[in-house]
């Protein structure tokens, strides 16, 4: 039986947000959604999620990857660039989505300790999309999640992804509905139940998602 995860960081799954554009948790109330951690991150200050059990150096080292420093005195950056990285200074969690997706992506440039250029950098991306998530937007959950699935930008973490994955199901995100299911079902960072997984599944699949009926169909089948 085949099980179609979608855990796996890819630009369709990545969704940029406030561009005019409706995605997957528009349709949800984020503003009763209670922060994932009992903290908000100004900004120039790490998350202490991601600072957990670094030593000082690591600590100061982590600081230079993921926080955007001297972005003001770059004037080729795109207006788009800009006008997130103004936006999400303020603590819009919509740009600070849109912000994380652009230095996931490469669009925009950032670079190493040793100022060489980077094709992209998930670190950062992890640094804004926690920013989003720890004031309950949905796509930034979904995003960091992704993130902690993939050990991508931050330490693989299958329990923390579900969690995440969680907190944007309950507001209706639909990918995450499907992974949350498909996490369920081969009980990654959560106890396996087919019975939750058939239930996320079904979810998402009331939503359209076709993967999610897959999953389901290949379930019944075997049944």
């Amino acid at each position: 039986m085949k099980i179609f995860a979608v855990l796996l960081l890819t630009a369709p799954f990545l969704v940029l947000t406030g561009c005019g554009e409706e995605t997957s948790s528009d349709k949800s109330d984020v503003s009763a959604e209670e922060s994932f951690v009992g903290e908000l991150t100004a900004l120039g200050e790490l998350p202490s999620l991601l600072g957990e059990g670094l030593t000082p150096e690591e600590r100061a080292e982590l600081v230079e990857q993921i926080l955007p420093a001297g972005v003001e005195d770059a004037p080729e950056a795109e207006e788009k660039f800009k006008e997130f990285f103004e936006l999400a200074r303020s603590g819009d969690p919509v740009a600070q989505t849109g912000l994380g997706v652009m230095y996931y992506t490469g669009e925009a440039v950032s670079k190493n300790a040793a100022g060489v250029v980077l094709d992209n950098d998930p670190a950062m991306a992890a640094g804004w999309f926690y920013r989003a998530a720890e004031q309950g937007y949905a796509d930034a959950q979904f995003n960091l999640g992704l993130l902690y699935a993939n050990g991508d930008g931050v330490a693989q973490d299958m329990e923390e992804a579900a969690e995440l994955f969680m907190l944007a199901a309950e507001q209706g995100h639909v990918d995450a509905e499907n992974n949350l299911g498909a996490m369920y079902y081969t009980g990654e960072g959560v106890a396996r139940d087919e019975q939750k997984a058939i239930e996320w599944f079904e979810k998402a699949a009331a939503q359209g998602n076709e993967e999610a009926q897959a999953n389901l169909d290949a379930i019944r089948a075997a049944q």
